[in-house]
């Protein structure tokens, strides 16, 4: 039940859907009812709100916390031995119906799938991605095994996940998929703004992951201050941030997570073993 009823819940408070939602609530009351104050209000509160969020820096302030939680991935300790994409990139359903790969605006993921798949080419590569819409069509990972090579990532080496719906999906089915070993370490790839909740469930799920961020939609908190010239690009923004916020606390009351916003931990590194040879010793 979970899956079906966090589709309505988001249908619904998504801020752009809602506001409409209540700016036409309040239409109706101030054309056909008596309740005129009333409807002036809603309709006042849903235009209003309507700028609020597509005009003014709102957006990135809501994603800004989100974005800046896990720092961006710096190449250093041992190589990965594998790299986790989450699916949400690629819209499967125009991609099969024009028999080629169509990414949507978190096209980075499988873009970084190829780049990863390339610098690290003994790296075992995961694509983690089932269908997201309540009609169970064609996954994304079927997509990215049938068109990888589109993007520069060698079918040879994909390993496809494509039962999952959701982000606690993509943990459980990957780590039963490849069985993570201890000290292995491993890149999940998603976007930065979704990547607390991703790895509160890859943790939830006991893999314990890296973080290599994409998809970033503001400069951090320097865009305090930035206002959006199109309303549209500030609707997609707050849209995006209400719904992770909102899946945050979703997923930690339902235990999916273990922490309300998972923070990173320190990586062990493990120490250099000491110089055994016998120019070493002597030089001690």
């Amino acid at each position: 039940m979970f899956f079906p009823l966090s589709k309505v819940i988001f249908f619904v408070l998504t801020p752009s859907n809602f506001l409409i939602f209540v700016g036409w609530l309040g239409l109706v009351l101030l054309v056909a009812t008596r309740w005129r104050r009333t409807g002036v209000g809603l309709t006042g509160f849903g235009l209003g709100g309507l700028a609020l969020a597509g005009l003014s820096p709102l957006p990135f302030l809501a994603l800004a916390p989100l974005e800046e939680r896990f720092p961006a991935f710096s190449e250093n300790g041992a190589p990965p031995t594998g790299i986790i994409v989450l699916g949400g990139g690629v819209d499967s359903g125009l991609s099969e119906a024009r028999r080629q790969i169509v990414v949507n605006d978190a096209g980075e993921r499988p873009i970084y799938l190829a780049d990863l798949a390339r610098r690290f080419p003994s790296a075992r590569l995961v694509f983690s991605g089932g269908s997201g819409s309540l009609s169970q069509g064609l996954s994304e990972a079927e997509i990215v095994g049938r068109m990888g090579d589109v993007v520069g990532a060698p079918r040879s080496r994909l390993i496809l996940e494509h039962r999952s719906r959701n982000t606690r999906e993509n943990a459980l089915f990957t780590a039963d998929l490849v069985k993570p070993k201890p000290g292995e370490r491993w890149l999940l790839v998603t976007s930065a703004w979704h990547m607390p909740r991703s790895i509160g469930c890859f943790r939830q799920a006991g893999f314990e992951v890296t973080a290599f961020p994409v998809d970033y939609r503001t400069r951090g908190f320097a865009d305090a201050f930035r206002f959006n010239s199109f309303a549209s690009d500030g609707l997609l923004h707050i849209d995006l941030a209400v719904k992770e916020w909102i899946g945050l606390l979703a997923y930690r009351l339902a235990g999916y997570t273990s922490d309300a916003f998972p923070a990173p931990l320190p990586e062990l590194v493990p120490e250099a073993a000491p110089d055994a040879s016998p120019g070493a010793a002597a030089s001690r």
